[in-house]
């Protein structure tokens, strides 16, 4: 099969051949019809994933085709047009049997602890837990966008941040997971403020219902958003991942508010300086975020059929796998708008 891989970290990756997979007993092989280039892909590229062991391919926000069924799987069968978190439960330890899958104890996620879809096919283990079952209407750009960031947002605005209506909620980064996580929290009612460096992002956050954006070259963002709310806001969203917006997020919420930190700080940013004065002071909670877990899926898919949720307007460009080594190399120096998605192999 075609994939793309790299050899070294930080070092050019390449469109090359390999061998194709074979399903675990208890896994699949996907025909990948499409999949998302995300940042946690250009952590791993760093190296800032220890699970990450060389040569290795890339890719963690996959849909596609079931090709191959393992000889113990029960619920797939060819042909089942599926997407799968990513991360993948083992099914036997504590965290799973509690239905907590997204932190399981020996987690597999494909793009790290093993080879990932940015290729034409990709194995996943313990298909009967992990896989999703995608409606026939979805084209498959869109699915990709759920395994990573739409369904994170999801579970961090949803669950744990319990985002409600009335709320007022900010949203510190308005790339993928950000723009989701405005469009998510909209749609339960918050009033939400989105933040960012990029005109473009911000007039796209506005489009997909914030009520306020901030530009944060311009001014003292927790200053302005306590402003904007009259005390502060009820729950605020690190979308992007870094010790600024980390401390803006923290910094701009009212007395008793939560802070979910959902973008990774990985490297030399991943003990940043904490304003604990104010966490103490105001009981602020702090709240991880890490992915979500594939029987959460179908509530936010009822709420894409209602109408109520359109992840495909967070789609961006559509390249082809040829493309993607350039486009994961430069990702931390530029992001298009919306999830740039693999659709052509």
């Amino acid at each position: 099969m075609k994939a793309v891989l790299f050899e070294k970290f930080q070092e050019a990756l390449k469109l090359t051949t390999v061998a194709d997979p074979s399903p675990e007993p208890h896994g699949v092989v996907l025909k990948v019809a499409a999949t998302g280039v995300c940042r946690s892909d250009w952590h791993g590229w760093m190296g800032h994933d220890s699970d990450i062991d060389l040569p290795h391919v890339p890719g963690h926000e996959l849909a596609g085709v079931v090709e191959a069924v393992g000889k113990d799987v029960k619920t797939w069968k060819i042909g089942d047009k599926v997407t799968v978190p990513f991360i993948c439960g083992c099914g036997t330890c504590s965290e799973c049997h509690s239905g907590n899958q997204q932190v399981c104890l020996a987690q597999e996620q494909p793009g790290f602890t093993h080879w990932g879809s940015f290729a034409e096919y990709v194995p996943i283990h313990q298909a009967d837990l992990n896989l999703v079952a995608l409606p026939e209407t979805m084209d498959f750009a869109t699915a990709a966008s759920l395994g990573c960031r739409f369904a994170t947002s999801f579970r961090a605005v949803v669950d744990q941040g319990k985002v409600s209506a009335g709320q007022w909620v900010a949203v510190h980064g308005c790339g993928g997971v950000g723009l989701s996580a405005v469009m998510i929290a909209a749609a339960a009612g918050a009033n939400v403020i989105g933040v960012d460096l990029d005109p473009a992002k911000l007039a796209m956050a506005q489009k997909l219902g914030a009520v306020a954006v901030i530009d944060g070259r311009e001014v003292d963002v927790p200053a302005a958003i306590q402003e904007i709310t009259k005390g502060g806001a009820h729950v605020s969203l690190d979308a992007l991942g870094h010790p600024a917006t980390m401390t803006n997020s923290i910094l701009c919420l009212k007395p008793r508010g939560k802070h979910v930190q959902v973008g990774l700080m990985l490297g030399d940013q991943a003990a940043p300086a904490i304003p604990m004065p104010k966490i103490v002071g105001q009981e602020i909670e702090l709240l991880g975020s890490h992915g979500m877990q594939a029987h959460r899926y179908g509530a936010m898919l009822d709420m894409v059929a209602s109408g109520r949720l359109d992840p495909s307007r967070l789609v961006g460009k559509r390249i082809s796998l040829a493309e993607a080594p350039q486009e994961l190399m430069e990702m931390d120096k530029f992001q298009s708008v919306g999830a740039t998605v693999i659709t052509r192999f």
